[in-house]
């Protein structure tokens, strides 16, 4: 009995601090303005950014290559949006509060992968321009 009371404890202590990292990750992407060649490659024409499009925009991050720096922050903000996807779908009728919140933060989700997508781009046009003046 004590051991899955420590188990308990020790789940929820983790799932609270996975959180808080998480917000931390969307809360310092909300900061960055993202470029015009982001919003033309997403076809993002307002300031928002849909929560449904993270998907979408994971998978446009994932065909640039890669930086190690960013991807641990990507896999939890994944993990992140797919537990609030299913917080959302499962609170829709109960506690609509809790959903909104749940949409809301979905959406930041989305925002930080067109974060990550533009700096992705970024990279990948400075290892061109790399490449180019070393052929030279």
């Amino acid at each position: 009995m004590i051991a899955a009371l420590i188990c308990v404890i020790s789940i929820a202590a983790f799932l609270q601090f996975f959180v808080s990292h998480c917000r931390s990750i969307l809360a310092a992407s909300r900061n960055i303005e993202l470029s015009e060649r982001v919003r033309e490659v997403t076809g993002v024409a307002g300031p928002n950014i849909s929560a449904e499009d993270f998907h979408r925009l994971l998978q446009l991050v994932r065909l640039c290559p890669e930086q190690s720096d960013d991807q641990v922050d990507i896999r939890a903000v994944g993990t992140y949006y797919s537990i609030l996807r299913a917080l959302s779908s499962f609170c829709s009728k109960l506690i609509p509060s809790a959903s909104a919140w749940a949409d809301q933060e979905r959406q930041k989700c989305s925002y930080f992968a067109a974060v990550a997508l533009d700096r992705r781009i970024s990279y990948s046009r400075d290892l061109l321009v790399q490449q180019t003046v070393e052929r030279l």
